[in-house]
């Protein structure tokens, strides 16, 4: 299922970045002994490869005559024509090519086409592979919420905060507040058994998991190495025409 409008924007609004926000000290480039650089945090890394999506994504739609920059139609049924050609042109066009159905049940679909798909395919080198493993890893803790909500003790201990939290002159509030739900919490035992549990269940998803979580850091390097390759080859031969020096 592609996304509605406001949907598309959001995901638009995300790719459209201004530029990479990595460490100031580890800014991605070649440094002089000609090794790329990486960023030293996770986040930086993060910013790197989306940047470097951002960068694949744009060369593709431009060559398609299509740009991510333009203003939205203002049209609230997202059926102007500049709006279909570039949501096909950015996530792909007719039946899904993939789909992968999890643990908890959902089914998430993608397509092969596209130009998301082609800088995965750039950065990553196997798209499908890619699409597969990272929908498992970030899935992950909500198959560890399913398996603590089928425990005995942990439905049980739900069961009671649902009574402790319900006022007696009525029904259960759609939000109880805050400080009864905390209170409610520890009085009957689903705090304590959520500590416990969460980390526990998480663990042992991760260790169901593992070879998609290998894949996942697999083609992430890979895609990191490729992000940093990008950013090079776009800001050196800048750098250096100007006479400076890159770290």
């Amino acid at each position: 299922m592609k996304p509605t409008t406001p949907v598309l924007l959001a995901l638009l609004g995300a790719l459209t970045l201004t530029g990479c926000a990595t460490d100031a000290t580890t800014a991605p480039g070649e440094d002089p002994r000609g090794a790329l650089s990486l960023p030293a945090t996770e986040r930086g890394k993060d910013d790197l490869i989306d940047t470097a999506q951002q960068v694949l994504v744009e060369r593709c739609l431009a060559g398609r005559g299509l740009t991510l920059r333009h203003a939205p139609s203002g049209r609230r049924d997202g059926s102007s024509e500049r709006d279909r050609r570039l949501q096909a042109a950015l996530f792909g066009a007719g039946r899904s090519e993939l789909s992968v159905t999890l643990a908890t049940g959902y089914t998430v679909t993608g397509h092969t086409d596209g130009c998301l798909a082609a800088a995965q395919r750039e950065l990553y080198g196997d798209q499908p592979l890619w699409f597969r493993s990272r929908v498992v890893v970030n899935n992950l803790r909500a198959e560890a919420q399913q398996r603590m909500d089928r425990d005995p003790g942990y439905h049980a201990a739900r069961a009671r905060w649902t009574r402790c939290v319900t006022p007696s002159d009525g029904p259960r509030p759609e939000r109880p507040d805050p400080a009864v739900s905390a209170r409610c919490a520890r009085a009957s035992g689903l705090a304590r058994l959520r500590a416990r549990l969460e980390p526990a269940l998480l663990n042992r998803v991760r260790a169901d998991r593992r070879d998609q979580l290998t894949t996942y850091q697999r083609l992430r390097t890979r895609a990191l190495q490729r992000a940093a390759a990008l950013y090079a080859a776009r800001t050196v031969p800048v750098n250096r025409k100007k006479g400076s020096t890159t770290s």
